[in-house]
């Protein structure tokens, strides 16, 4: 940090503050703000132009004039502290406590825009999170360094789907850690995700950024990053398996909008900046293994998705990015499924890598072939239901909507404060899949069906 104070403030609209006869100052730099009070506030530069500086400021500008500041420059982007003090700690969007404790410490520090793994340093990613809950772990598994989004719309549980994963999920025995951040939500939601997840942040398995609906818009940039830097610290550094959720994506990527307005940026497809798509991919691709070091970053990120297209620049964008999504549905929520996973529009690219012998279990992949391929053909029966009515159709197509309705309550319905271990998901999915007759089950070997469907 320079040692010069910039006091020529030329204009305070807001939370922006112009500052001229500044020297050497870049985009994204932090500042120092002193106020005459004898408060102390920071900001990011978000402008620069000659010698003029435009800095948002993070607390906010009340109680600020323009003969009464003084301005330092960081000459660097926004830094925290790294180390295991994160650990059980809760923290606003650009790490200052907000658990009443003391600043978070480090034997080091980090500027949080971080990079992207190098790819000749990346791993693949392998052995699953299992998250407790069934739908996920049996039909989507998440994999160890892998971004797999959520994708829902205005209404629906996906903040209660994020927590309950956030407050359950592990690592088969490997030290795990989650980190959850919070951006754009109500206080009403941040007290509930708070709530829900102080029994892992009392174990200190937890750290917590959070921003809410009314902190500045800059901060909500921030949030991601600093979650993202500690992350990594404590995946490659200390050795942690480390689940990052992000909660909701698309409020962060309103705040890029915003701020790219305030930039006078040329605005692209919606309004939203052309550099949409880099900037996501500077967060999504912070995940994964590095070859010789401990630990593994896997990113969650949940966006909703505006009256439910999917086409949205949001949803568009983190789908070219990540590695499938787990899609939650309007009509089950409706009908009262909880979570309602949309099986058929869910896909885990990567579950390979992370299920099946050795990993999960040894009939993972063909049962859940087995049950995925069968509730495709549920549906086509349900459709032909709604054109000639369920008296007119075959034994067979009545099985498979029997067959559709024993998976929902057997293996997709759970409760939000429900955990379940991966044998007992896994043997939820044979018993809805025994409604079927045997010869219906092409997709799994003879053996497993000997094994598992006896008698039959």
């Amino acid at each position: 940090m320079t040692d010069v104070e910039y006091a020529d403030v030329r204009s305070l609209r807001g939370s922006l503050l112009v500052v001229r006869g500044v020297r050497g100052v870049g985009w994204d730099e932090s500042a120092v703000i002193r106020v005459d009070d004898g408060s102390t506030r920071h900001g990011v530069v978000l402008e620069v132009a000659d010698d003029l500086a435009v800095v948002q400021v993070l607390e906010g500008s009340v109680g600020m004039h323009r003969g009464g500041v003084q301005v330092r420059f960081g000459g660097s982007p926004f830094r925290i502290p790294l180390g295991r003090g994160w650990l059980g700690r809760t923290c606003d969007g650009r790490g200052a406590p907000l658990d009443g404790g003391p600043p978070v410490l480090g034997t080091t520090t980090a500027v949080v825009n971080g990079w992207p793994l190098n790819p000749v340093e990346r791993e693949s990613p392998r052995e699953p999170v299992l998250t407790g809950v069934s739908g996920i772990d049996a039909l989507t598994t998440v994999v160890r360094g892998q971004k797999l989004p959520i994708f829902s719309v205005p209404g629906l549980p996906h903040l209660r789907l994020a927590t309950q994963i956030a407050a359950q999920s592990s690592a088969a025995g490997d030290p795990f850690v989650v980190v959850f951040a919070a951006m754009g939500l109500p206080h009403a939601d941040i007290d509930y995700v708070r709530t829900a997840l102080e029994q892992r942040a009392a174990r200190g398995e937890l750290v917590m950024v959070l921003n809410s609906a009314d902190d500045p818009v800059i901060e909500r940039l921030l949030t991601p990053r600093v979650a993202l830097t500690v992350a990594e610290h404590l995946a490659f550094v200390e050795g942690s398996h480390v689940l990052v959720v992000m909660s909701d994506m698309t409020s962060y990527c309103e705040a890029v909008r915003e701020v790219a307005a305030a930039r006078q940026e040329i605005p692209a497809r919606r309004a939203y900046p052309g550099y949409l798509y880099s900037d996501l991919a500077s967060l999504y691709e912070r995940c994964g293994r590095v070859r010789g070091r401990p630990g593994s970053v896997t990113i969650m990120p949940v966006l909703t998705m505006p009256a439910g297209d999917i086409t949205h620049p949001v949803p568009d964008l983190t789908g070219y990015i990540t590695e499938g999504q787990i899609v939650l549905a309007e009509d089950l929520h409706a009908r009262g499924l909880y979570p309602p996973l949309d099986v058929l529009g869910s896909l885990s690219r990567l579950m390979r890598h992370g299920a099946g012998p050795g990993r999960t279990r040894d009939d993972h992949l063909e049962i859940a072939a087995q049950a995925i391929a069968a509730l495709a053909r549920a549906r086509q029966a349900a459709e032909l239901a709604d054109l000639i009515g369920t008296a007119a159709l075959s034994d067979t197509d009545r099985g498979y909507l029997g067959y559709a309705a024993a998976l929902e309550d057997s293996l997709l319905r759970q409760r939000p404060d429900e955990a379940r271990g991966f044998g007992e998901t896994l043997d939820r999915l044979w018993q809805a899949v025994s409604v079927l007759p045997r010869r219906e089950l092409t997709k799994v070997s003879r053996t497993l069906l000997d094994e598992h469907l006896e008698g039959r």
